[in-house]
């Protein structure tokens, strides 16, 4: 890459409008380094109605600014001493007078004009996705609750106690990545829509936003999975430092760290772009990943296998891990992705929750035709599973209990319970854990059931995977 080169603004910013960002992201692509200045109240005199700290502020919440200092002299002396490659201004100022321009040629700098494209209709769709949530929509299932006499105190609770579990989380690592574009139109050389893109916002997924959402529920997690030797096993260490997950990411040479790409427009997916390689670690690596769990499990009050059949958990390893976790009384949950009609949720045998959506369930069974009681009862029997949410997308969950002493309902349902979902993909990330952890704290399956759904009707409020907490929990049910 060539040197670092930095780009110069300067401005009153009493509130951050539309033209601002749009010539804000014009001048961070100029360079590698945007320094923004802002007038202070001295300078800026009666054309600053905001005080300079709010003003100063405003700016440094911008992602495209590198650094904000507060102008208290003259543009051309505060030019000279940063000495920026670039200056940006307004298209306004072409064909005025521009005080600036003398110092930036006496060292050879450039002085640009640019009001920014207008692209920020987008991001703003972009950033209200990211920040936004639909929660209002949310419905308690009270028939449900009375049938199986769930108190929300209970609930409580037991997401409370979230705080006293130790978690080992171990699968399939995924970094997603939503791009935002602009279209510019149709190719004249074929039917295409072309795009530009303006902007990334990256998500911890796959196994590795179970263990986040894990840990932003209160428990204490392990992480155990495989990544390339690249730069999204950085960004992934620093996200999962952050959310207090304990990550071991055991380099494999032969694979990248996979990233689903998402590009988007307006707020709709236009093209999905995954790099992967699915073939299985070899015996090196998982002889590594036993290694390490063992010298964790003793402490362990539930293991999670999340799996997305891209590798990481080869049957040999999945058997050995079971033993293990069965030897020292650890709770098994489980749930098999399967895109096409690679996976089979039935090999984690002897789990004590497993969590396939109907589709997953009759790849596994090899069962088309059955109504759902019969395939869920089907598919208990081949995998010896105790407990299996059956997630049947907008209709819902089947609820199936092997726990028959006393219980009223063998197999019962929840409906979704929220009724304008957003982002419907980290749905059952949500609820297997939030469902696990509930089982893992001593609550029945009916209750995780209930706290696994409220987890997922959050979690499909809102676009992108960002971990969950217990308070979110918490108020719902409040």
């Amino acid at each position: 890459m060539s040197k670092e080169k930095t780009v110069f603004v300067s401005g009153n910013f009493n509130v951050l409008h539309p033209g601002h960002l749009r010539l804000l992201r014009f001048a961070s692509e100029c360079g590698t380094q945007l320094i923004v200045g802002v007038f202070s109240d001295r300078i800026s005199g009666e054309d600053s109605y905001v005080p300079e700290a709010l003003r100063v502020e405003g700016v440094k919440s911008n992602s495209w600014v590198s650094r904000v200092i507060l102008i208290d002299d003259s543009v051309t002396d505060i030019i000279d001493k940063l000495r920026p490659d670039i200056v940006v201004k307004g298209k306004e100022h072409q064909n005025t007078f521009n005080p600036e321009e003398k110092t930036l040629q006496s060292y050879g700098a450039k002085l640009l004009f640019s009001s920014g494209e207008t692209t920020f209709s987008s991001l703003d769709i972009l950033h209200k996705e990211f920040s936004q949530s639909t929660l209002k929509d949310i419905t308690l299932p009270f028939e449900y609750m009375s049938r199986h006499s769930i108190d929300n105190n209970n609930l409580k609770d037991l997401i409370n106690g979230f705080s006293s579990l130790k978690v080992l989380v171990i699968g399939d690592l995924i970094i997603d990545e939503y791009i935002t574009c602009e279209a510019l139109g149709m190719s004249q050389e074929d039917p295409t829509i072309v795009v530009t893109p303006l902007d990334t916002t990256r998500f911890i997924g796959g196994a590795g936003i179970v263990a986040q959402h894990a840990s932003g529920l209160g428990a204490q997690v392990e992480f155990v999975t495989v990544s390339g030797n690249d730069e999204a096993r950085d960004y992934a260490q620093n996200a999962f430092k952050k959310s207090g997950v304990s990550a071991h990411l055991i380099v494999d040479e032969s694979r990248p760290t996979t990233i689903k790409q998402k590009f988007r427009s307006k707020g709709k997916s236009l093209l999905r772009v995954t790099h992967l390689h699915q073939d299985a670690i070899n015996s090196t690596l998982q002889e590594k990943m036993i290694e390490i769990i063992d010298t964790v499990i003793q402490d362990i009050d539930l293991l999670v296998f999340s799996d997305f059949n891209y590798g990481c958990l080869p049957q040999h390893l999945v058997d050995n891990l079971t033993k293990l976790a069965s030897e020292h009384n650890v709770m098994i949950a489980a749930d098999s992705q399967s895109s096409s009609q690679i996976g089979d949720i039935s090999r984690f045998r002897g789990a004590n929750l497993i969590t396939p959506t109907e589709r997953e369930a009759r790849i596994s069974s090899r069962n088309h035709e059955d109504g759902l009681v019969v395939l869920v009862e089907q598919l208990k029997k081949e995998s010896c599973a105790q407990n299996i949410f059956l997630k049947i997308g907008e209709e819902g969950m089947l609820v199936h209990s092997g726990d028959i002493n006393g219980n009223e309902f063998l197999t019962d349902r929840i409906y979704a319970l929220n009724t304008s979902p957003r982002d419907v993909a980290g749905a059952g990330d949500s609820l297997l854990i939030s469902g696990a952890l509930t089982m893992a704290g001593g609550g029945s399956i009916w209750e995780a059931a209930i706290i696994g759904s409220l987890a997922a009707a959050i979690q499909v409020g809102r676009v992108g995977n960002t971990s969950l907490k217990s308070k979110e929990l918490l108020k719902e049910l409040t």
